[in-house]
């Protein structure tokens, strides 16, 4: 991951010119990672959701929780509006998979409980992310206005169409949902790289970081901690999950909507080295 930042951004200083990264991000963001989105949840099925209650019920706490404090925490401390519409994306989006599983893996043989707090969380979370990154960019439109905008980002909308039809029992084939998550993974790395573009540390501010680790980490890591220990893998792999940093997708978020995407980058990759080197650690004397 950091590597393919770091990678984006010597190309930036070589090519020297923003079109051919605009151009990337487009691809992307509303091709690539539309398949991709796409054909994950639409590989999901009813007996797979109704699996993971205890998983579902924290990835929901966690969601609250991040969320709401970071809504009040910005509506009275936070005067730039893009700032707090971003606070809130990046407090409430984690990266449970690309660093979720690696770290997870520290703790326990079997991932599956990671996995599905994962696939879980993004199910919920794009949708949700979306809507506030459309409501603060537009100057807090109505509603009914912030829905519209989210619902024409494509990820989103190939979100909530897979959910449609896993709901209804629909089943694509496998050799149709294959294809379309393997090429649509690209997206991953490539976004990285557009990321390591973008990024300027001079837009770093040490409070922006102290405030999305607050709301994304510690207290997320503090809940589970206090309410769930002892319950074996799921309390490593929800421990692990709750408390990553924010997701790439969250940048992509940011992005999209023109809210403080360079500032939101350079905070995540200096949360993700913190985060990495906490957990490190614990595996260590675990």
């Amino acid at each position: 991951m950091l590597a393919l930042i770091a990678l984006g951004y010597v190309l930036k200083r070589v090519v020297r010119d923003e079109r051919p990264f605009q151009w990337l991000n487009i691809f992307s963001t509303r091709v690539l990672l539309t398949l991709f989105v796409f054909g994950n949840v639409a590989s999901k099925n009813l007996e797979y959701l109704l699996s993971i209650k205890l998983v579902f019920i924290y990835v929901v706490l966690i969601i609250i929780l991040s969320l709401g404090l970071s809504y009040l925490y910005a509506r009275r401390f936070v005067g730039d509006e893009d700032w707090r519409g971003a606070l809130m994306i990046l407090s409430t989006y984690p990266n449970t998979a690309a660093m979720g599983f690696p770290i997870a893996s520290l703790f326990m043989g079997d991932i599956t409980p990671a996995i599905l707090y994962s696939t879980t969380n993004s199910l919920i979370v794009l949708p949700l992310a979306s809507f506030i990154a459309a409501h603060y960019s537009s100057g807090k439109a109505s509603v009914k206005n912030s829905l519209v905008s989210a619902l024409k980002f494509p990820p989103t909308a190939a979100n909530l169409l897979a959910l449609v039809l896993v709901l209804a029992g629909v089943r694509l084939p496998e050799w149709f949902l294959s294809p379309v998550t393997g090429i649509g993974w690209w997206s991953i790395p490539l976004l990285l790289v557009y990321f390591g573009a973008i990024i300027n540390l001079r837009e770093f501010r040490p409070r922006h970081l102290l405030e999305v680790g607050l709301f994304r980490s510690v207290i997320p890591f503090l809940f589970v901690f206090l309410t769930l220990r002892g319950a074996g893998h799921i309390y490593y792999a929800v421990l692990v999950e709750a408390s990553m940093p924010p997701a790439i997708m969250a940048n992509v978020v940011l992005a999209h909507y023109g809210l403080k995407a360079e500032e939101g980058i350079g905070v995540t990759v200096v949360l993700t080295l913190l985060v990495l080197t906490l957990f490190l650690g614990l595996s260590a004397v675990i």
